[in-house]
Formats: C-alpha cells, structure tokens, sequence
C-alpha cells in the first residue's frame, strides 16, 4: 500500500509545484492547497519510515511491526484515500484545466504561438477543415478497401487452396492447376512490394491507359482520380494479405471433416463452401478484422499519388506553418485514436461472433495447425 501510494503522493507534489492556469480553481484556495501538498509530503515520509522499520525487522516484521496492526491498517487505507483524493484534484488543476487555459488561448492567438502544445492546438483549430477531410479519406480508404479485399480475397483463396481431384477431367485439372498458380504468384509479388510502389505503378499506368485512348487530362482526373486509385492500390494490397490469412484458417480446419463430407456424397465443392468455408473463414476473423487497423495505418503512403487522406492533410498544414514536428505529433494523435477506436469495435464484433480475438494471424505460407489439434 505505501509503495504505491508514495508514487502518487510524490506525484501529487510535483503537479502542485508547477504553476497555475489562468483556469486554476485552486488559484483562490491558496491555504487549501498548502494543506494538501504538505499531506501528501507526510504521507511520503509514513512510508519511508515503514520502508525502514521493514529492512529492519525483515525477520518478524508481520509479528512485531505496529504497521500491520489491524488498527492501523484500516487508518492507513482510510489516509491512501486522501493521498488519491488530493492527486487527483491537483491533476484535474493543474493537468485538466492547464490543457483548457492553453487551448483557450491558442485558439484565441492571432499567429502561431512559439511553444510546441500551443502551436499544435493553433494549427489544429486553424486547420481544422484540412484535418477533417483527411480523417474521412483515411477512414473511408481503410473500410471500403477492407471490405472489397476480403470479396476479392475468398475468391482468390478458392483458387489458391485447389486440389486435383480424381473425378476432374484434364480441363479440370488445367483450371485448377492455372487457378492456384495465379494466387500463388500474385501473393508473392504484391507481398513482396511496397504499397507505395504499387500505388505509383497502378495511378500512372491507369492515368496513361486513359490518356491513350484519346481523353483530355480533366476527363481522366474525372474518372481516374487519386482517391479511385488509392483505394484501387489498397484493395489489391490488402487481398494479398486477407487471402494468406483466410488460407490459414482454412487449413485449420480438421481435415477429417472434409472427408466426413465426401464420405456423406457431397461433391468437392460442396465440401468446400458448406463445410470448411464457414469454419475457416470464422477462425480467420481476427486476422482478418487487423487487417483493417493496418489499412488505416498503411494509407498514409498513398499520399505520395496526392491522395487527400490524413498524411496529405499533415503536409498541407506542416507547409502553411512550417511547424513540422508538431503537425506530425498532431498526425500521430490522430493515428492514435484511429487504430485504437478500430481495434475496440473490432474486438467487439469478435467477441459477438464468439471468436477470440489476438493479433494478425500468419500471412506466411506455413500451414497453421487445425484447431483441434491443439486441444
């Protein structure tokens, strides 16, 4: 108990030696806050002093040490209330309300301020506008581009996991072998390159198959824009990788099932998509579901084709101000929140599904261990 109350207590003490806000509540209850700040100084000292009598009497110290005394004990408790008590009022005066005073006048500042918090809250406020677009274009990049890589990425799986079955004709047999070789070779070459470098092979090459057939460049802007070709570049990006991670699940499933399938007369196919499909694809759901933190993440390299998403937006404010550092702190935050928001309703969705949620599954080749196996 004293070990981390003191914490608390020292930093209580070290929030009431900053100085105040023009928004401090305690900046009229001067003698109040001397009676906390030296509280929680002899709340400090108490546990010193039961820090020394421990080392001292190490051997009987739950014996003979007044401090583990069920009297005592319960006034300690009750005094640990006050330490909290007071730092969290001394937070909230000097943390909480600080922020409030440095936000108020950074807004209310007719240039950009010099210190960094100010600064960051101007250029904030000031492009605000900016900002917005570039969280939307992120979070609509990032959804719309998770969910066509996943309609992209069951059929790609359908033909990456093909088996020559002995009933299949040699046409059959040629699909099949053609099917998972594509899927195979396009895992391999989208996994084994940049986003950014496909971002900038799929716009321009787009851009000049358009520009071929005869139309002016305000034409082709109207139908190839950057954000069609952004979010062109992350579906395929993102099927690569969705496609690895439901192969996994896929495989997961006990093989004994797709054999009790065909023992009971259903065809291949029938195997595939009334058996394994479903269980698969619900095994999956974790690693598929990260895909989408990582596609808010990874979106800010389309930026370099000029999609307006939430890196262009940082760039444009950092070249008005010319305050990098605290834009990109400000990008950051807003990252931040982003993922973390995405991971919290991801987690949700798992746990109503009822699946149990954990990090991005392998999208390697290796072959994942069925699930009853590990039971």
């Amino acid at each position: 108990m004293f070990l981390g109350t003191s914490v608390v207590a020292l930093l209580g003490m070290l929030l009431s030696s900053q100085p105040r806000s023009s928004m401090s509540f305690l900046a009229h209850a001067y003698a109040v806050e001397v009676l906390m700040y030296y509280f929680l100084a002899a709340w400090v000292v108490l546990s010193l002093v039961a820090l020394v009598n421990k080392l001292a009497r190490w051997r009987d110290y739950a014996v003979v040490s007044p401090f583990v005394r069920p009297g005592f004990r319960k006034v300690e408790r009750i005094l640990s209330y006050f330490v909290w008590a007071f730092a969290i009022v001394l937070f909230v005066d000097r943390g909480v309300m600080g922020l409030f005073a440095i936000t108020s006048s950074a807004i209310a500042s007719n240039s950009n301020p010099k210190d960094s918090l100010s600064s960051a809250i101007y250029m904030l406020y000031e492009g605000r506008q900016i900002f917005a677009t570039g969280i939307a274009t992120t979070i609509e990049l990032a959804v719309f581009g998770t969910l066509i890589a996943f309609f992209l990425a069951l059929l790609l799986v359908f033909l990456r996991i093909q088996r020559i079955d002995r009933p299949d004709n040699d046409l059959v047999r040629f699909l099949k072998v053609i099917g998972s070789g594509f899927a195979k070779v396009y895992s391999a070459v989208v996994r084994g390159t940049p986003m950014m470098v496909q971002a900038g092979i799929i716009y321009f090459a787009g851009f000049g198959m358009f520009k071929g057939s005869g139309m002016s460049v305000t034409q082709v802007n109207g139908i190839w824009s950057t954000f069609i070709a952004g979010l062109v570049t992350i579906s395929l990006n993102s099927t690569a990788y969705m496609m690895e991670v439901l192969r996994g699940g896929i495989e997961s499933v006990d093989k004994g099932q797709a054999e009790a399938a065909r023992s009971l007369g259903l065809s291949q196919w029938q195997a595939m998509t009334k058996v394994v499909f479903p269980q698969g694809i619900k095994y999956s759901i974790p690693g598929l579901s990260n895909e989408l933190v990582i596609n808010i993440k990874d979106s800010s390299v389309l930026s370099v084709i000029g999609v307006f998403d939430l890196m262009f937006a940082t760039t444009t404010v950092a070249g008005i101000y010319y305050r990098q550092t605290e834009t990109y702190m400000v990008a950051a935050v807003f990252y931040l929140i982003l993922t973390m928001v995405a991971s919290k309703l991801l987690s949700m969705f798992a746990k109503r599904l009822d699946v149990k949620s954990g990090p991005v599954m392998g999208t390697s080749d290796t072959t994942i261990p069925s699930a009853e196996a590990e039971h």
